[in-house]
Parts: structure tokens; C-alpha cells; sequence
């Protein structure tokens, strides 16, 4: 096992030792239902961390993806709500702003060569100011679409129920995977995450790879964006506060490394069910503060950082003694 596949299999190991826990103090745990609902309740950041996936492993970051969320949930509702707009219209719309806001990030960061830190915090201001511009009212949405969103769901055997949000995001966890490590996309991203200046000798377009990473990223988080507003009904300029960090700890505790370079998009779908668990082990036991969730991931997020420390480590005293 080496330092690719092994914080995988770890992160597999916590979901399943942590999930065996669970049903062991709380018979009723182990069910499709409470699977069904650990799905439908992380729907929105699992989609969102497809796209940071893509960006860590390039070696980038990106702090926007929480504001384009709720910028896209302030936007659908004044375009559905308040303009009577087609629903569906109204996704495509806000799917092209985030689509260029992402594009525009990226090819700032390229031309400019500067830290991608930066450019996509100025972008989380600025995407987080743009709500309040719209609306500083949180703007509920009650159109036919939204309110039937739920009778569409999947019959699973136990009572449990595939939502419509849930199958959206196992289809971007699934297109994902196949463009991480099928596309000509996805392997530039890998060069792109393990070396620069070996990517560029490669033949890699650096310019048009950074750019799609950042247009995937924004894009997935509008389209987040849209699940959200499903999730919730409403669209709030304050929604969705703090995502950026629980997407990155999804990640990171998925199995790929800060550093770039190393990653699965599945190794994220099992870090967001990580986190999912959690929560629902919180509400099971119903006398700890939702706080706990955040204390819990941050351990977790710290023992997955000291792993990659080692084993990045470890692979460098290996090339040296090569």
C-alpha cells in the first residue's frame, strides 16, 4: 500500500468502523432510511466537494464556493419568486454566472500567477456581497417544482427513500470519478497537482486546465446552489455560512493531499458521509450540542493533515535514498 491508496482506505475504515459504532448503540442506526436521509442532508456538499476535489488536487484552493451557493439561492429566488421566471431557466442562468465566475477566478490566477488563496477569497467577499445586493431579506420559494420536488423519490427496500437532491449528487459523485480518471481533464489536473513545471514540459495547456478547474469548481457550486434552494425552500444571503471549510475538511478527510497531486472524488463522497454520520449520530443520542459535529471534524481534519504529513515524508526520504 502507498501514500496514494493508503489515506483511502483509512478514510473507508473510519466510515465503516464509525458507522458499525453506531448501529451497535443505536439498533434502529443500520437502515436504508437512515442512509437515505444521511444523502438527502449532505446533498449539497457533496456536489460542491466534487469541484474542490478537483482544485486541491491540482494544488489550489477555493474559498468562494459557500457565497456562490448563497448567491445562487438569492438569485433563483428573485428570478422564481419575485420575476416569475421559469424555474429551469433560472437554473441555466445562474449555472452561467457561476460557470464565469469561476472562469474569470481562474484566469486571474494564471495571468497574474497569483496564490489562489487570495484571488478566490476576494471572490468569496465579493460573491457574499452580491447576495446582499440582490436581497437582504430571506426570499422563500413556492412554486409547483419545488413543492412536489419529494414525491419523485426512490422507494428503497426498509422505508428509506432516494430523494431527487440525493440522486443529483451520486450522479455528479459518478461523473466525477469518471472525469478525474478517464478525461485527458482529469490527468492534467493530476500533472497539473504533482508538478507545474513538469506539466508544462508535458505539454499540459496550465492556462486552459486552470481555468476549467476553477469554471468546474464555481459551476458545481451553483449547481450545490440549486440543491440547496430545494433543500431549503428559500433563498438567504446568509445560507450556507462556512461551507468552504466543511468542504475542504471533507476532502482532506477524503483522502486527498493539501499538497496536490494525490485524490479520488470517491474518496470525498466517503469524507462527506464522515461527516454526515456524525451529525446523525448527534441527533440519535440527542444530548450533545450540534458543536460536537465541528469538534469531531476538526480531530478527524487534524489526524488526516499529520498523516499526510508523514507520508509525504516518508516518499521524500524514499526519492532521496533512490
Amino acid at each position: 500500500m502507498n501514500r496514494r491508496t493508503l489515506p483511502l482506505v483509512v478514510t473507508i475504515a473510519v466510515f465503516l468502523l464509525g458507522s458499525i459504532a453506531c448501529s451497535l448503540q443505536f439498533p434502529h442506526f443500520a437502515s436504508t432510511r437512515v442512509f437515505a436521509n444521511l444523502l438527502t442532508d449532505n446533498a449539497f456538499l457533496g456536489i460542491v466537494a466534487v469541484g474542490m476535489t478537483f482544485v486541491i488536487i491540482s494544488g489550489g484552493i477555493d474559498l468562494s464556493v459557500g457565497s456562490v451557493i448563497a448567491f445562487t439561492c438569492v438569485f433563483l429566488a428573485i428570478m422564481i419568486q419575485r420575476l416569475h421566471v421559469p424555474p429551469f431557466v433560472a437554473f441555466a442562468l445562474a449555472l452561467l454566472i457561476a460557470a464565469g465566475f469561476g472562469a474569470v477566478m481562474g484566469a486571474i490566477i494564471h495571468i497574474f500567477r497569483l496564490p489562489a488563496f487570495i484571488v478566490t477569497l476576494a471572490g468569496m467577499f465579493f460573491a457574499r456581497g452580491m447576495c446582499f445586493v440582490l436581497s437582504t431579506d430571506s426570499i422563500p420559494i413556492s412554486v409547483p417544482l419545488y413543492a412536489n420536488l419529494y414525491k419523485h423519490a426512490i422507494q428503497l427496500p426498509g422505508r428509506g427513500t432516494l430523494s431527487v437532491i440525493a440522486m443529483i449528487m451520486l450522479a455528479v459523485v459518478g461523473i466525477g470519478m469518471v472525469v478525474a480518471h478517464l478525461s485527458r481533464f482529469g490527468t492534467n489536473v493530476y500533472a497539473l497537482g504533482g508538478s507545474r513545471v513538469s506539466a508544462e514540459l508535458m505539454g499540459v495547456k496550465v492556462g486552459r486546465t486552470t481555468i476549467g478547474i476553477y469554471m468546474l469548481s464555481s459551476t458545481l457550486a451553483g449547481l450545490a446552489g440549486i440543491v440547496f434552494s430545494f433543500y431549503t425552500g428559500a433563498g438567504s444571503s446568509l445560507a450556507a455560512t462556512g461551507v468552504e471549510l466543511d468542504t475542504i475538511a471533507a476532502v482532506v478527510i477524503g483522502g486527498t493531499l493539501l499538497s496536490g497531486g494525490v485524490g479520488t472524488v470517491f474518496g470525498t463522497f466517503v469524507g462527506v458521509l464522515i461527516q454526515g454520520l456524525i451529525q446523525t449520530y448527534i441527533s440519535f443520542d440527542g444530548t450533545l450540542s450540534s458543536w460536537w459535529t465541528k469538534i469531531a471534524v476538526g480531530v478527524l481534519l487534524f489526524g488526516f493533515i499529520l498523516m499526510q504529513r508523514v507520508l509525504v515524508a516518508t516518499a521524500s526520504r524514499g526519492t532521496a535514498h533512490a
